[in-house]
């Protein structure tokens, strides 16, 4: 059984001449072989290579339709067009990423290492050729430096100045007040001296300090 190696055209020249005419036709129903030779004019058996290509970058769905990718790459404003691209191949070299997130920064040379010890293959197959000749030829439709999201700092910020809480409650030495309510039934008696005595006693019991 072939090996799943990563996304490739033996004829890597043909690979930017097709993005290339895409980003100025328009944008078909479907992409399919006969639209790529017919409309874009690349009839030649190497070109049919770019459609399960294309497929795998996620520019077109299974059934052949652009998808919100694919639209995103047609945009005339670039950083858009870039950004999308870069985020194309981000999915479609999985593989290759999850062994260096850094992958689109790595040389020629570099590259051509990594996928030699991911695929198994030797030095100079054409395979591998063809695999570090694919991904630079889209990686020059690319900027990476836009595709990613806004990093949120969820990190909280000391509070430098805390308020003040009631009561004077607080903790590690500071005196700790309490709030109370009391209601008071008074008897029904015209007698002030009654008064003065209840008062007197919860003056005396209750609200000293």
């Amino acid at each position: 059984m072939a090996k799943n190696y990563p996304a490739f055209m033996n004829s890597t020249g043909l690979t930017k001449k097709i993005l290339e005419k895409i980003k100025v036709a328009a944008t078909p129903e479907r992409f399919t072989q006969d639209f790529l030779a017919t409309e874009l004019g690349f009839s030649s058996g190497s070109a049919r290579a770019f459609v399960p290509l294309a497929k795998r970058l996620g520019l077109i769905a299974t059934d052949g339709t652009p998808t919100d990718l694919y639209r995103q790459f047609r945009n005339t404003n670039q950083a858009v067009s870039k950004s999308a691209m870069a985020k194309a191949i981000k999915t479609c070299y999985g593989d290759i990423y999850s062994r260096n997130e850094y992958a689109h920064s790595l040389s020629r040379q570099d590259l051509e290492g990594l996928v030699v010890e991911m695929t198994g293959l030797e030095k100079g197959n054409g395979t591998v050729t063809a695999i570090v000749g694919t991904f630079e030829a889209v990686k020059s439709f690319a900027d990476f430096s836009t595709d990613s999201e806004p990093q949120h700092n969820n990190k909280e910020e000391p509070i430098e100045n805390p308020p003040a809480l009631p009561n004077g409650a607080g903790i590690e030495g500071v005196k700790l007040g309490l709030a109370y309510t009391i209601n008071l039934v008074l008897p029904k008696t015209d007698d002030v001296a009654v008064f003065n005595a209840i008062f007197k006693s919860l003056r005396d019991n209750l609200l000293q300090k």
